[in-house]
């Protein structure tokens, strides 16, 4: 069971959970609740001048949920270990950080291109490290403020999307630099728009909608950016429907780069806490990005979704059957069925192949 326990913050240690949103003085959310902290986070905090904090505090916990004789036996046969995924470490991550905070408050200086390059060789060096596959964004915490933890993200998750369908190391690179630079446009955006702490009107939505615009105007005479950057930038909220902005161009007119920028770009905001909005759990927003079949290019989408792991190898789950069970192996392809082990019953549950576990679903 989960308890809220009101703590100070230089009591924090690295693997507790945040009970809460730590907002800044402007509402915008710093730190959401459930966020696991480490010592970044927690020194971040600390800089801010945020003293104290409530943390979630579990009691019978499901680690150490009883497990059965022959539970273990199955777990242990049927274990396989994840897909490698995306590891920035701490000194990384404050790299990381200082780095996307200088290129968006230094857009006038030509030098800007090449900081936005360095931040894509490191997080390359990261996914060549350990050959990742797979990317768990809870993971990266590469900044406090909004604006440059989502550009990060997004231009992470666009490079292992780029990896997974098969582009080139040149290609996952020029992706990874779009990503970084695909929000600097809203540097032009009036803070009291940019910063509201609640829904935007139409007026104010319309004024947002430009800052792909603004993005590219930064960077369209740029000779050290590949125009398949500057398209990417420029039409990462557009729609193969042709629903989206800024030029509602359809199918073959969107650049590929922004067909990835768009998936990691949907997807990272769902699951954001923003002033004005809840963030959505990782499976409601895996999802809804499914049902976006007829706005999203197919082959990124399921790319996407072929790169996350939404319940990792050890995890407990409760399914739809009342029982509790471990999670020993992921597919790729069944990314909300992993096969699992009953706890007590033994039973082994594979959510993914196996038609007679078809009506049996995790909560």
């Amino acid at each position: 069971m989960i308890h809220r326990k009101f703590m100070r913050t230089r009591q924090l240690k690295p693997g507790m959970r945040v009970d809460h949103p730590v907002s800044d003085r402007l509402g915008r959310v710093l730190v959401a609740r459930g966020a696991t902290l480490d010592e970044y986070i927690i020194d971040a905090m600390l800089k801010m001048g945020i003293m104290s904090v409530y943390i979630q505090e579990i009691t019978d916990d499901d680690e150490n949920e009883p497990i059965s004789p022959a539970a273990q036996k199955n777990i242990d046969r049927l274990r396989t270990n994840d897909r490698a995924k995306v590891s920035l470490s701490a000194s990384v991550r404050e790299r990381v950080a200082e780095g996307i905070q200088y290129v968006y408050s230094n857009t006038e200086d030509p030098a800007f291109v090449q900081a936005t390059d360095s931040i894509a060789d490191t997080l390359m060096s990261a996914i060549q490290e350990n050959d990742a596959m797979a990317i768990d964004i809870s993971a990266l915490k590469t900044s406090d403020e909004y604006t440059f933890k989502h550009s990060v993200d997004v231009a992470t998750i666009s490079m292992i999307v780029a990896k997974k369908m098969g582009m080139t190391d040149e290609e996952i690179h020029e992706i990874g630099v779009a990503g970084l630079l695909h929000d600097v446009g809203k540097t032009k955006i009036p803070p009291e728009i940019l910063n509201k702490p609640s829904r935007l009107n139409d007026a104010e939505f319309e004024i947002m909608r430009q800052h792909s615009v603004y993005s590219y105007r930064i960077i369209q005479n740029n000779a050290d950016l590949s125009e398949e950057v500057k398209l990417g930038v420029l039409q990462h909220h557009e729609k193969i429907n042709g629903a989206g902005y800024p030029m509602g161009v359809i199918g073959q007119k969107i650049s590929p780069y922004a067909k990835i920028l768009a998936v990691a770009d949907i997807y990272d905001a769902l699951v954001t806490e923003r002033p004005y909005k809840s963030a959505f759990s990782q499976r409601e927003a895996i999802e809804m990005i499914m049902s976006m079949t007829q706005e999203l290019d197919l082959f990124a989408m399921e790319s996407f979704l072929q790169s996350m792991i939404l319940y990792p190898v050890d995890s407990i789950v409760e399914l739809s059957n009342g029982e509790k069970a471990k999670v020993v192996k992921n597919s790729p392809y069944y990314i909300l069925r992993p096969t699992v082990v009953g706890l007590t019953s033994g039973k082994v549950y594979d959510l993914g192949e196996d038609l007679s576990c078809a009506s049996i679903i995790i909560l």
